[in-house]
């Protein structure tokens, strides 16, 4: 034991140098910044699951990990939908969920964002619409950005880094309808 904290002693702290500015980081914070600008507070999300297979909630539950962490970047969850400034929603609309999605989306104040997620959401997926789907999103509710699937991952569901990518385009462009972003 003597012996190794000789060694340590003469041979001093051996570290790397530090590692070069991250680009990323300079996106985060431009990002931030612009949803601060736009909204002036933090942009808040009412997540809605309209009948999915829970493949887009897996990547949406990704956001808040380290790697992703939207709430460092001005973005939360809310659990009602009457503080929410976006419903992000995914899943073809199903038959039972079809009035409560139409109630969440009366719920949320003006001016509201709708985004939905995925193939499902977008025109249905392999769900399509029949006796138990109404199909996509926007057959219920007006859609202003539909994030496509982006394979190779979970089939049918979208990326987590495409899911923030549309939702800071969205909250960029406040209330422009109709745009697709992603892929």
């Amino acid at each position: 034991m003597l012996k190794t904290l000789r060694q340590i002693a003469k041979v001093g702290i051996v570290t790397e140098s530090p590692p070069a500015a991250d680009e990323d980081l300079r996106i985060r914070e431009a990002l931030e910044q612009r949803i601060r600008e736009v909204l002036g507070r933090a942009l808040c999300i009412r997540q809605v699951d309209a009948g999915s297979c829970n493949g887009c909630e897996l990547e949406i539950h990704a956001l808040g990990n380290p790697i992703y962490n939207v709430e460092s970047l001005g973005i939360r969850f809310v659990a009602s939908p009457r503080h929410a400034d976006l419903l992000l929603v995914t899943g073809p609309v199903s038959r039972h969920m079809e009035v409560a999605l139409l109630r969440t989306y009366d719920a949320t104040p003006d001016p509201k964002l709708v985004v939905a997620v995925g193939d499902c959401g977008a025109c249905g997926g392999m769900f399509g619409t029949g006796y138990a789907t109404t199909g996509p999103v926007s057959s219920v509710i007006p859609v202003d950005v539909i994030v496509p699937t982006m394979q190779p991952r979970i089939r049918n569901s979208s990326s987590p880094s495409a899911i923030v990518a549309c939702v800071a385009g969205c909250s960029a462009r406040a209330m422009r309808p109709r745009v697709l972003l992603g892929a």
